[in-house]
This record gives structure tokens, sequence and C-alpha cells, in this order.
């Protein structure tokens, strides 16, 4: 394995998971609120009272922040490698596993383990080895 240290931007991942562990800790003291994902929008879904304004401003958050950094940064370029079925896939199988783990790497990942969660650590552990162990699958066998 080798790092391509062109795209090689700790500066920014620093900068990221600072943003994104300040957000989670603030819903957390300010709210009590878990920020998961899965659970987020799962609330918005189910239509609980007096929940839907901050699940939509969360949600709105995060369809909305792409446009704020293009407008501040250089834009990224993503490329995916996959067509439009594998990531249909892809899709269910990750929602079939958030349902199963009862919560996604948002809410286990970010917000678990930084509270702890033996269930968390589990649930974390079990999902980096299922995505290296689909990774291997998908470039070194087929």
């Amino acid at each position: 394995m080798t790092l391509d240290w062109t795209a090689f931007t700790p500066a920014s991942a620093l900068l990221g998971g600072l943003v994104i562990g300040g957000a989670a800790a603030l819903l957390v003291l300010l709210g009590g609120r878990i920020a998961g994902i899965s659970g987020i929008l799962g609330g918005l879904l189910r239509r609980v009272p007096g929940e839907r304004g901050w699940r939509l401003a969360f949600v709105a958050g995060l369809l909305i922040s792409p446009w704020i950094y293009a407008a501040v940064a250089a834009p990224l370029r993503p490329r995916i490698d996959a067509g439009w079925g594998l990531l249909l896939v892809a899709g269910l199988l990750v929602g079939i596993g958030t349902r199963y783990g009862a919560g996604c790497t948002s809410g286990h990942g970010v917000c678990g383990l930084s509270r702890l969660s033996w269930r968390s650590a589990v649930a974390t552990a079990v999902f980096m080895v299922a995505g290296f162990a689909t990774v291997f699958v998908l470039r070194h066998l087929f």
C-alpha cells in the first residue's frame, strides 16, 4: 500500500473531524440527542411531534454544506469507479446493516465511542472489518 502524498490533507481532515465532533458534542449537550444520521433521518420520517424542526435543520445542513464549501474553496472532483447498479446494492446493504446494527457509523463511531459505549465499539469494529473485507474481495478477488 502506498500513500498518495498529493492527496494527503491532514489539516482539512483534522478541521473536518473537529467540526463533526464539536457538532455532535453540542447536539448531545444542548439537545440531549445523538448525532446519528440514520436515527435523525428515521425520526424525521416517523414525524415525531416536536422533533421535526431540528431534524430538518440537521439534514438541511448536511445537504447544503457541499455548496458552502465550494463557495469558499476549490470544489472537489470525486471519482466513483462503480456503476449505478452497484451503488444501489451498496446503499441497500448499508441500510440493512444500519437497521441490524441499531445505528450507523456516525451514531456508533463518532457518538458511541466518545461515550465509551461497548456496544458502539463492537459495532464500529464490525463496520470496519466488513469494509476492509469488501474492498479486499472487490479489488483482489474479482
